[in-house]
């Protein structure tokens, strides 16, 4: 349907006559009364009856007025909101593993605002299994997520597309008064207190296939406090509740510092990447993956 049809019916209604019609439209008589005819055609019914002398407007046409101009309203609105259509400034939702939200999560924000300004997020933190839930399902763009570097990427297939922020290391620190318990060789007692994170989590998992101590119950002596959340080992750490193993992209500011003691070249080290997941249709997800894949995130 040509959209000035309805422009035409509503000239007409108001002018109750052809001629005066055709000439508020700035056509020609016969020209608009076939522009009137292919209104008729498409509605399939007559909106005129024409007599030999003249011309009756069906009074079904002046009942349906109000609609008419309603309905001319949300096609152009319609066309309008189509053409002006600006993917970039969609709100973009993230379910997000918590320690990258608090690692990585700031400083993709901002790269991403550099080449799409009005570009939003809607962030969904969670643990590592239910944020692949949400994305799986569809409720999410994008799935932020750390993976250990002696595993596979995740199997979930050529539907959605991998790309990777950064690499980090995951590392046993000790701040606070605890600093003052390193020995010569940089290692602790054995006995020192420790904040863990639970076997289930996925640093618990990473970290206790690699045996890594004072990380898991299992493989601590003192367990203080058990925590999936990485921020809140930071903060315990820092005030020298216990030693904690962090990435060493929510870390490096305070070991840099001396505020934190990292004991990797005792204990060892767990290479990880920040992994960033879109599902291949989402045309707006994988715009974002191609500015993040570039590697900014890099720390370790």
């Amino acid at each position: 349907m040509d959209l000035q049809w309805l422009d035409d019916i509503l000239v007409l209604l108001e002018e109750g006559n052809m001629t005066r019609a055709a000439a508020r439209r700035n056509i020609t008589q016969p020209a608009f009364s076939r522009r009137i005819r292919g209104f008729e055609d498409w509605l399939g019914t007559d909106i005129l009856t024409r007599k030999a002398n003249s011309v009756e407007i069906s009074p079904a046409l002046a009942a349906n007025e109000t609609e008419i101009r309603a309905v001319l309203g949300r096609m152009r609105d319609l066309r309008s909101s189509i053409s002006a259509y600006d993917p970039a400034s969609s709100t973009l939702s993230v379910a997000a593993q918590h320690a990258p939200v608090f690692s990585a999560f700031s400083e993709m924000v901002l790269h991403a605002r550099r080449r799409y300004p009005s570009v939003r997020f809607r962030l969904r933190p969670g643990n590592l299994s239910d944020c692949i839930s949400v994305f799986l399902r569809g409720d999410s763009n994008l799935l932020l997520c750390y993976e250990s570097g002696q595993s596979r990427p995740m199997p979930f297939g050529d539907s959605i597309r991998r790309e990777i922020w950064g690499n980090d290391i995951l590392l046993p620190v000790v701040g606070g008064p605890l600093r003052y318990a390193l020995r010569d060789d940089g290692s602790v007692p054995p006995d020192t207190p420790a904040v863990i994170y639970p076997e289930a989590s996925y640093f618990g998992q990473v970290l206790q296939a690699s045996d890594r101590a004072f990380s898991t119950r299992t493989l601590t002596r003192n367990p203080v406090c058990e925590t999936a959340l990485s921020s809140g080992i930071k903060e315990l750490v820092m005030q020298g509740v216990g030693v904690g193993w962090l990435p060493f992209s929510m870390a490096f500011r305070e070991i840099e510092s001396g505020q934190m003691i990292s004991m990797a070249n005792r204990f060892g080290q767990e290479h990880v990447q920040t992994a960033l997941y879109a599902h291949t249709a989402d045309a707006m997800a994988c715009a974002l993956l191609d500015v993040w894949s570039d590697g900014r995130g890099t720390k370790a």
